[in-house]
């Protein structure tokens, strides 16, 4: 972890890891959780192993959509989920270009780990090529968005 390149969010939630897990890869729940409300995750496709696709667009309260388009890297289990929005499926380099709608590329990395008796330890961790570019993850809502999205697949998790 580079704490110049890099945010975390950790948390213990009392949720199994299955359930963690089922909620982060099954295309159904994600379009209930993923998105921190208001927004909406309006699409989702996955293709659950490494150099498939992880698709989503999400919606802003507006109706304005944004698509994202990522490959997944590492694909592990109940345990852990890499991504990244810099390759698309099949590990082709993305031609999509730095600017205001793609301020920056990231890689993800989601560890499950079991807690106490049905708890889970969840690490989420954001890596960025630049400072500048966790700089902007940051300031765009880092922290509070993907806790909120956890919290939202915490309460969803709990219903499964």
């Amino acid at each position: 972890m580079n704490p110049k390149l890099d945010l975390v969010l950790e948390r213990t939630i009392d949720v199994k890891p299955e359930l963690v897990w089922r909620a982060w890869t099954t295309p159904d729940y994600v379009k209930k959780w993923f998105t921190p409300a208001p927004w909406k995750t309006v699409e989702c496709e996955i293709d659950l192993r490494p150099g498939g696709r992880f698709f989503t667009v999400m919606e802003s309260p507006e109706g304005q959509k944004f698509p994202n388009t990522g490959c997944f890297l590492e694909v592990a289990t109940n345990r852990k989920l890499v991504w990244t929005d810099a390759l698309e499926p099949g590990y082709r380099p993305s031609a999509r270009k730095l600017g205001a709608d793609v301020p920056f590329f990231l890689t993800a990395i989601v560890t499950i780990e079991p807690h106490g008796m049905v708890g889970t330890k969840y690490t989420a961790t954001a890596i960025h090529a630049t400072e500048e570019g966790r700089v902007k993850h940051e300031e765009m809502g880092f922290h509070h968005g993907w806790g909120a999205a956890l919290d939202q697949l915490v309460a969803l998790a709990k219903t499964m």
